[in-house]
């Protein structure tokens, strides 16, 4: 068996993909000799992703894969496919095929989103979160009533994924936080692509330089807590969630929600939870959020955390 057979199976067997999506996760380790890649869609662009150099002939193997399935799926329309190397700290993206759209805009569950699969790792958008944006989405739209529709913080915002979600969910307000002006501008796009630029905030600000601003906003009735596993200058979980935590209680309304998150494969939710017990222990566990089934992992563990906390009721 050619040891690329599990994504070649993967290739040979997709349906024609609609939204932005996984199509196969290599780093759950279900298929130990292509740990190293992962293949997602961006419609209309593949995107082949590895964690270590691969050989010509087995990239030629790949397209080739891809070219026939997608022969398949689109008669007659061309194939886009994209490399992109993450290697010893470097990435290396190279065009396979066709060309990727200027602006290249893609779908999740009826939403847009702009996206750059060209260059730079994070492309704008995580696909892996999607469960995570349709819990946004469900919690607040059973809240849309004037009394109960709530103000959103949305911290480690990047492109604002949550936050047009949460708008079109119909909150009250979304406070957006990160440090990186350029992926709130992008954030921006998103919001006006869907219509619902207004009752929005952004700061390119540090977070915990920033207590003010984000205190003088609240109280919040959901708090989305998505950063970095490890960022140096900006956040560094193993330090920096607990610092974060002990602010909850503060931030969030009776009766508010958070939802926290973290993708480190060597922190399990252990981590989340006893910090929790610890530092905010009014807080109480209501669930933890299933991945995505394209993103199945040989061990919840080391698979993405996504953890919801209620805040208890006003006092009467």
């Amino acid at each position: 068996m050619h040891p690329l057979q599990p994504l070649l199976s993967a290739i040979a067997s997709m349906p024609l993909p609609g939204d932005a999506q996984r199509i196969f996760h290599g780093r759950g380790a279900l298929h130990p000799d292509c740990a190293h890649l992962s293949l997602d869609f961006f419609a209309p662009v593949w995107l082949l992703t590895s964690f270590q150099p691969v050989a010509e002939d087995d990239l030629a193997v790949i397209g080739s894969a891809l070219a026939q399935r997608w022969e398949q799926l689109a008669p007659g329309e061309p194939l886009h496919w994209v490399f992109q190397c993450r290697h010893e700290g470097q990435s290396h993206t190279q065009v396979m095929a066709g060309t990727v759209p200027d602006p290249h805009w893609v779908t999740e569950a009826g939403v847009r989103y702009r996206v750059n699969v060209a260059k730079g790792q994070n492309h704008g958008l995580f696909l892996d979160m999607a469960q995570g944006r349709r819990w946004v989405h469900a919690f607040l739209a059973a809240r849309t009533e004037p009394r109960s529709r709530v103000r959103v913080l949305n911290l480690f915002a990047y492109t604002c994924a949550f936050s047009v979600v949460a708008r079109l969910a119909g909150a009250r307000h979304v406070t957006n936080l990160d440090m990186s002006k350029p992926a709130l501008a992008i954030g921006q796009q998103n919001h006006r692509a869907n219509g619902v630029l207004s009752d929005v905030s952004f700061l390119p600000h540090d977070l915990f330089a920033s207590w003010g601003k984000v205190t003088r906003g609240g109280p919040y009735g959901l708090i989305i807590i998505d950063p970095p596993s490890y960022q140096k200058g900006s956040f560094v979980a193993t330090k920096d969630y607990a610092r974060l935590i002990k602010r909850l209680p503060d931030l969030l309304a009776p009766d508010g929600h958070v939802l926290l998150c973290l993708n480190a494969p060597e922190l399990g939710p252990a981590f989340l939870k006893d910090a929790m017990g610890a530092l905010a222990p009014e807080l109480a566990f209501v669930e933890r959020l299933a991945n995505p089934p394209a993103f199945a992992d040989v061990s919840e563990e080391r698979s993405l955390k996504a953890l919801v906390y209620k805040a208890p009721p006003r006092s009467q």
